[in-house]
């Protein structure tokens, strides 16, 4: 029997958020929204609560599941982008999890693209 290798979920995190400088925050979300892992950058302040975040979490999660439900007519989600004055907010779907990130606002689209496709790669396995 094969043993297969635990993935260290906060690994990927950290990888993730030192991807690029504009980084804020970056989280693993499961099915059900609860974060299973998460991190701020270091020297940035969250503008949600706790409360909020997880909440959010929550939510992105129902979002994946309503999306779905045009998976056959449209396609998969390869990304959801969301730019807002404060922060530009990313979610992908990896094949069990759900990645978050945040990033400074007003980061050039051609940044945010190279970041989703080399993040894609990061959690192919989660």
């Amino acid at each position: 029997m094969v043993a297969r290798k635990k993935i260290d979920l906060l690994e990927i995190i950290q990888e993730i958020v030192n991807l690029n400088s504009k980084m804020r925050f970056a989280a693993i979300i499961d099915g059900k929204g609860n974060i299973r892992e998460g991190i701020m950058k270091k020297g940035q302040t969250s503008l949600n609560s706790q409360k909020e975040e997880e909440h959010f979490c929550a939510q992105v999660a129902q979002r994946r599941t309503m999306r779905k439900e045009f998976d056959r007519s449209l396609g998969k989600v390869r990304y959801i982008h969301v730019e807002r004055e404060k922060v530009s907010q990313l979610v992908l779907y990896t094949k069990r999890n759900i990645v978050f990130f945040t990033m400074e606002p007003e980061t050039p689209m051609s940044t945010k693209i190279a970041l989703i496709t080399k993040i894609k790669k990061i959690t192919a396995d989660i």
